[in-house]
């Protein structure tokens, strides 16, 4: 099973590399990227959807169609639209979030 952890080391990956390949550095600033978040909060929000941290913005997407609802990741933004149209990752984020769902019915 997939955890947030694992989606987090995903984008925190994809977004150096994008990085390092748009300006054709290998010095981008790693650190930064220490502190991304990703979680799911079904109690909040019940339509499928994944909350995604960096540094101190923040914003909410929805799975369907990865349209954001709230708030707003400024230029990594766009990195994080990437990564979420990359092969596998919506089917990732869906399992998370149905493992959410049920914990959430558990408690």
């Amino acid at each position: 099973m997939t955890t947030f952890k694992d989606m987090e080391d995903s984008i925190k990956d994809f977004i150096i590399q994008e990085q390092s390949d748009a300006h054709n550095i290998k010095s981008v600033s790693n650190a930064k990227y220490n502190n991304l978040k990703i979680w799911m909060d079904p109690s909040k929000n019940p339509l499928p959807h994944v909350i995604i941290r960096i540094s101190i913005s923040e914003a909410t997407f929805l799975l369907n169609g990865f349209s954001k609802i709230n708030g707003g990741l400024g230029y990594e933004e766009r990195f994080v639209v990437k990564w979420f149209g990359r092969f596998g990752i919506k089917d990732k984020l869906n399992d998370l979030w149905n493992f959410a769902e049920k914990n959430k019915e558990d408690e």
